[in-house]
């Protein structure tokens, strides 16, 4: 009892100065009123902004922000932007990132899971499991957008949009023109995605907060609505979330740059599909579902990781001329398969290899006699001329020796 005390009265000694500060427009909801209960059990200085408040200034050399007129002090923020207001509020949280504000979710991260076509492209590009989607601008290319991601029926997705609004099941080819066409006589840019039929009316939200899996729940629709989203009147209930599905999900939100994420998964009979990625994730049916106190485990992360600040190596290294980083993908250049780094640079009085991404990680400074792969992704700093030069002429005095029984075991991680 003493120890605890004791443990009690340290963390909040740790937690005094910090000052976090809760991106919303409205303070009297669920959401927001939980995190700031749980920032102060946690004597922790909090208070909700209005995100519309703000002013900002860029000159040269000097940017600077303002609140109703007063200068911003706190050390980090919990963004909770709706999507009405997605442009000012990530115009407000750049200008933030810019002072070395912590953010939980980057304004960059906000953007990218809020274009539906955007994070499916993301999510793809990094082998992350989601339903066959074509992006349609023209009613000449419906029916092939059918036929691509598996015949009636649809569904189709406005691009934008939140608690599933702008989401449709149609049937019938009649139907599906008739609605794409009125979609796009708004302007709206249209996406026509695979229906998987054993998740109909059901999906499971997975709550990701830092590099793991808090909360999860089942939600289900009512009556013939096959949206299953709590907003709409959809049921909750508590799952046990197994481990593949709690993977996909985390690597979701990272690959999308978000900390805190809720995301939506589909139970299909190849395993766990990414629907959506919700930057700004609802807390109260999870909490009420799971059990979980996920506003507490939110603060949690934000006083643990506060102090450390995210750096875009390519930025900063832009900063000095000609300095940079730069990424090859052996899958372009098959000859470099079973080649040792050292190999590519000869010239080079050290392997300007930062990480090599593979099998969904990165072996950061990687072993010079390491030899590649055909589905290795190699990130070089350096001097942006001389890496250049340096990885050309290795791409053309490697010979493409590959016959297609190396290239298939190469594909797969056999050396």
């Amino acid at each position: 009892m003493i120890s605890d005390e004791l443990n009690n009265e340290s963390d909040s000694r740790a937690n005094m100065g910090l000052r976090i500060a809760v991106l919303s427009r409205g303070p009297r909801l669920y959401s927001t009123r939980r995190l700031v209960e749980e920032a102060k059990k946690r004597d922790i200085d909090v208070e909700v902004v209005d995100p519309m408040k703000f002013s900002l200034f860029v000159a040269d050399g000097d940017i600077n922000v303002t609140h109703k007129g007063e200068s911003f002090t706190f050390d980090a923020i919990i963004p909770r932007i709706g999507h009405s207001i997605t442009k000012h509020g990530v115009a407000v949280l750049r200008q933030l990132e810019q002072l070395n504000v912590w953010t939980a979710n980057t304004g960059q991260g906000i953007l990218q899971s809020r274009d539906k076509l955007h994070a499916s492209q993301i999510l793809a590009r990094n082998r992350i499991p989601i339903p066959r989607t074509t992006y349609v601008r023209d009613m000449l290319d419906i029916e092939n957008a059918i036929d691509s991601v598996g015949g009636l029926p649809v569904v189709i997705k406005v691009t934008s949009g939140t608690q599933g609004q702008g989401v449709f099941l149609r049937h019938t080819l009649h139907e599906v023109k008739n609605l794409v066409q009125g979609l796009l006589m708004t302007g709206r840019p249209i996406l026509i995605q695979e229906y998987i039929a054993e998740s109909h009316g059901k999906d499971i939200r997975a709550l990701v907060v830092g590099d793991k899996v808090v909360a999860s729940m089942r939600r289900k629709a009512r009556g013939r609505e096959f949206r299953s989203n709590y907003h709409l009147n959809g049921t909750i209930e508590s799952v046990d979330l197994p481990e593949d599905f709690a993977e996909v999900a985390r690597r979701a939100a990272r690959v999308l740059g978000l900390h805190i994420a809720g995301v939506d998964l589909l139970e299909s009979d190849q395993g766990p599909l990414v629907l959506e990625v919700n930057s700004s994730p609802g807390l109260e049916g999870i909490e009420k579902a799971s059990g979980v106190n996920v506003a507490g485990e939110i603060i949690d992360f934000v006083i643990s990781e506060a102090s450390f600040s995210e750096v875009d190596l390519d930025q900063l290294m832009r900063t000095i001329p000609g300095q940079g980083v730069l990424s090859l993908q052996i899958r372009n250049h098959p000859n470099l398969v079973g080649e040792r780094l050292c190999d590519l640079f000869k010239t080079s009085e050290i392997v300007p290899v930062l990480a090599l991404s593979r099998d969904n990680s990165l072996i950061w400074n990687p072993d010079s006699e390491l030899q590649l792969r055909y589905a290795d992704i190699l990130i070089c700093y350096g001097e942006l001329t001389e890496l250049r030069s340096s990885l050309r002429q290795a791409i053309v005095e490697v010979p493409n020796n590959l016959t297609p029984e190396m290239e298939k075991e190469s594909i797969t991680g056999i050396e």
